[in-house]
């Protein structure tokens, strides 16, 4: 059956950290780290923190501040108070305004070159109540048809159940669905769960045994979908 909708995570995928932000709220705590250095550690520390035992046992928030704290090892930098002084200006940052601010250029168009296939886009993401707001204030909301919140509905990925109101409220059917995340034990388990096909976006090939198709890229998720491979 062809493709008709494309669910798609926000963070990892569409958005991504302000690593300016980040390296600035660093260096006022003396700590000197480099917005290209964060983002060169940020795909590493994602990969150790998606295992089963970590997902399990943890939710969006608490693994969102165990991540920073696993890209500042991964960039060599050890746990301190300055560190966490600067965390937790970020955090009040991301509580107001969002801190995953950041759109790769390839990002709009992408989504452009999805919606000129004829395809539904939905956004389903593990948030924390801003990211309605917030694609607004990146102009994100209009190239796709949809975004749902975790924060908003009450539950998170990989619950099945965020993805059953994100099929009700898409109109979309499962197997004509697929969904584009950035971890595996959480989007693609997740989906899985609610009968959809997950897709992971593996940038730095870090998954080699996930029994999912991975992707470096939107635009090479783009190529993908253009050629037949989830129809």
């Amino acid at each position: 059956m062809p493709l008709e909708t494309v669910f798609l995570d926000a963070g990892g995928v569409l958005l991504f950290p302000n690593w300016t932000r980040v390296s600035e709220a660093l260096a006022r705590q003396g700590v000197d780290l480099s917005p290209a250095a964060l983002a060169r550690a940020e795909p590493i520390a994602r990969r150790q923190l998606d295992e089963q035992h970590v997902i399990g046992a943890t939710s969006d928030a608490g693994r969102g501040w165990l991540f920073f704290d696993l890209i500042l090892e991964k960039a060599g930098v050890a746990r301190s108070d300055a560190t966490s002084a600067a965390l937790s200006e970020l955090h009040a940052y991301h509580c107001a305004s969002n801190l995953w601010e950041f759109v790769p250029d390839g990002v709009r168009p992408a989504l452009a070159a999805l919606r000129e296939h004829g395809l539904r886009m939905t956004v389903v993401s593990n948030a924390n109540g801003t990211l309605c707001a917030h694609m607004g204030r990146l102009g994100l909301d209009a190239l796709v048809d949809c975004v749902l919140d975790s924060c908003d509905e009450k539950v998170e990925k990989p619950d099945p159940k965020f993805f059953q109101i994100a099929l009700d409220r898409s109109r979309a059917r499962k197997e004509t669905t697929i969904h584009v995340g950035d971890f595996y034990n959480v989007d693609v388990v997740g989906a899985r769960r609610a009968g959809i096909r997950g897709v992971l976006v593996d940038e730095m090939d870090l998954r080699p045994e996930a029994d999912c198709p991975r992707v470096r890229s939107l635009d090479e998720l783009v190529t993908r979908v253009k050629e037949g491979e989830f129809d």
